[in-house]
């Protein structure tokens, strides 16, 4: 006889979430703009939520699209978000402006991942940074933060290891516990049991020091030096869109700028 796991409660999920945001019922009732009564009976399954309910309690917790529609099944209501490949003909203006947004960026270095920093699409000036990284690295699929971390990814090259490798730690340690995916969190373990922390965090003397954590690459005789943006899709009703983020690199310096120009001249 088999069987099948019972779908966890709607209230429940609920509150885990509203516990993962630090929030108490009386924070997020002021917040959603309901009683504290109803959203404790909601949590303990004493009131079913409707659809409505269950979506504005959710963008009130920030709650991801994907686990939006969980909650929905939970609740016993159809997922209200849609999911398509990035392939599919109706994500047509989805791709033009990934590649726009690449493509413009040149000759500096930009790539699109998902929501387990896999790597999506990248621009021509991606390869300068991987430059010298193991073939297995770049094999599909491809972790942009393993690459980056791995002893026989760009870590050797990366100046400041100690800094930026604590610095993506830390990111992807705050994206793992604030989205509840036990994905990151496995990620998040593995790369930090790799190699590279040796050493101080303090920001070299480099004016982007000051304002941001630079990348700081081994290139030739010199250096390159960036700061980077991170930037998703703000209105995003799809589940995939919502997930895609662009991570784009800056020159931190006028000699970084002049090198990637001539580089791609």
């Amino acid at each position: 006889m088999s069987y099948v796991a019972a779908r966890p409660a709607v209230g429940a999920l609920l509150r885990d979430w509203r516990q993962r945001r630090r929030l108490t019922q009386m924070d997020l009732a002021l917040e959603a703009d309901v009683s504290a009564r109803h959203l404790s009976f909601i949590e303990t399954g004493r009131s079913t939520p409707s659809a409505d309910m269950v979506k504005h309690l959710a963008e009130q917790l920030d709650v991801p699209l994907r686990e939006r529609n969980e909650l929905l099944l939970a609740a016993g209501y159809a997922p209200a978000y849609g999911q398509r490949d990035l392939d599919e003909p109706e994500m047509g203006p989805v791709r033009e402006a990934l590649e726009r947004v690449l493509k413009g960026h040149e000759p500096f270095p930009a790539v699109v991942v998902d929501r387990h920093w896999g790597m999506v699409a990248g621009n021509n000036a991606i390869p300068l940074l991987t430059a010298g990284v193991a073939e297995h690295l770049l094999a599909p699929p491809v972790n942009v933060l393993r690459l980056t971390l791995h002893p026989e990814g760009m870590a050797p090259r990366i100046a400041n290891l100690p800094e930026w490798r604590a610095h993506l730690l830390d990111r992807l340690g705050r994206q793992a516990v604030t989205s509840g995916d036990p994905a990151l969190a496995a990620l998040h373990e593995e790369l930090a049991a790799l190699p590279g922390g040796e050493g101080g965090h303090h920001a070299p003397d480099l004016a982007a020091g000051e304002i941001a954590v630079p990348l700081r690459i081994r290139h030739g005789d010199g250096e390159l030096r960036f700061i980077s943006t991170y930037t998703t899709f703000g209105t995003a009703v799809d589940v995939t869109v919502a997930e895609l983020s662009i991570e784009a690199f800056f020159p931190a310096d006028e000699a970084t700028a002049q090198a990637l120009y001539s580089a791609s001249s």
